[in-house]
């Protein structure tokens, strides 16, 4: 694997409180020299980024659904959708209820991603974020059910907002119930080369590492 094969599987970020526009400006121009594949912003932002990439086939324009909490109306949800689509999002990374499926509510879930991941047209990648450091073992199957059943791309581990490490374990068990039905987004934690390849070796499809530790582990290739 090259520096470029790595970048080309890391999604980078700006997407804290206090990002500015300048920050937006510096993930860009590092996500154009390391040919990061994705860059994410909040959603206000993502006609910004959009534009800033017009025309440039290799980073594409991410933002997040109902972030960082999942807790909005799914009316919300579905606003904020069709706005970022609208502002030209080629990634949607939507935050599930984790509330409501603690509370079990399943079919309620359910049914607000399968809305959401309707609107998205065919060139837009949408990612279910199942915030795993808030779930326990025994509720992960269910879970994952749920993420397939949504018509979704990806499902993707976490948001970075709640503490925790790179779950490698956990992860490990993701892949298992999984069965290869749907892509895997690892995000949260993810420091190291060596959190980077055992992930990989699991089978992670892609990777939401913060821009100072994904530069490391990219430079590691060279």
């Amino acid at each position: 694997m090259t520096a470029i094969d790595a970048a080309r599987l890391i999604d980078i970020s700006a997407v804290r409180t206090h990002h500015s526009l300048s920050d937006i400006r510096e993930m860009v121009d590092i996500a154009l020299q390391y040919r990061f594949i994705n860059v994410h912003t909040l959603p206000c932002w993502t006609k910004t980024v959009s534009e800033m990439l017009k025309g440039n086939k290799d980073v594409r324009v991410g933002a997040p659904v109902g972030f960082p909490g999942g807790g909005h109306k799914t009316s919300v949800k579905l606003l904020e959708a069709e706005q970022l689509i609208a502002d030209g999002v080629q990634e949607m990374d939507i935050v599930m209820n984790v509330g409501r499926f603690k509370n079990k509510e399943f079919s309620s879930v359910s049914d607000e991603l399968k809305q959401i991941i309707r609107l998205a047209p065919e060139h837009v990648l949408t990612k279910v974020i199942i915030e795993l450091n808030c779930l326990d073992d025994d509720e992960l199957e269910d879970v994952c059910k749920i993420v397939i059943d949504s018509g979704a791309n990806f499902l993707k581990t976490g948001t970075g907002w709640v503490p925790g490490d790179a779950n490698i374990q956990r992860i490990a068990k993701i892949k298992s119930y999984t069965h290869g039905k749907i892509q895997l987004k690892a995000a949260g934690g993810i420091r190291t080369r060596q959190d980077f390849d055992a992930l990989l070796a699991l089978g992670t499809e892609r990777f939401g590492i913060n821009i100072a530790s994904a530069l490391t582990i990219v430079e590691s290739f060279n």
